[in-house]
């Protein structure tokens, strides 16, 4: 089974993209700041296949911190390089989106669409339905 990290601090979206991601045929593994989105990724970084990351989030201090996803995917690109990476927004911020595939994202996706998600991480993973 392919296993998805999630990170996302808005209660309402994460519920929805991982009910989204569960229908897929996912294994959805979630957290709602960086902190925790870290120790989840440690604990289980073997079995994770790809992770998405909300750009906007509480970071490492628990503070809310724009661009704090970018902390996050910076830490786990290091520690399991070419693991794919998906950035979420509420916003479609195009100097973000750059920065993000600089540091090593495959995608960025800005919120709204579950649908468009789980076809951009299908395409991203190869598999098709």
């Amino acid at each position: 089974m392919t296993t998805i990290l999630l990170v996302d601090d808005e209660k309402l979206v994460q519920r929805s993209l991982e009910k989204t991601l569960l229908r897929a045929g996912y294994d959805v593994l979630t957290a709602n700041d960086c902190a925790s989105g870290l120790a989840t990724f440690e604990a289980n970084a073997a079995a994770i296949d790809l992770a998405v990351f909300d750009l906007n989030m509480p970071d490492f201090t628990g503070l809310h911190k724009p661009g704090a996803g970018l902390d996050l995917l910076q830490k786990v690109i290091a520690a399991k390089p070419g693991l794919p990476t998906v950035v979420l927004t509420a916003y479609d911020e195009v100097g973000k989106a750059k920065e993000a595939m600089t540091i090593g994202a495959r995608a960025y996706f800005v919120k709204g669409r579950e649908q468009g998600l789980v076809e951009l991480i299908q395409g991203i993973l190869g598999k098709s339905e």
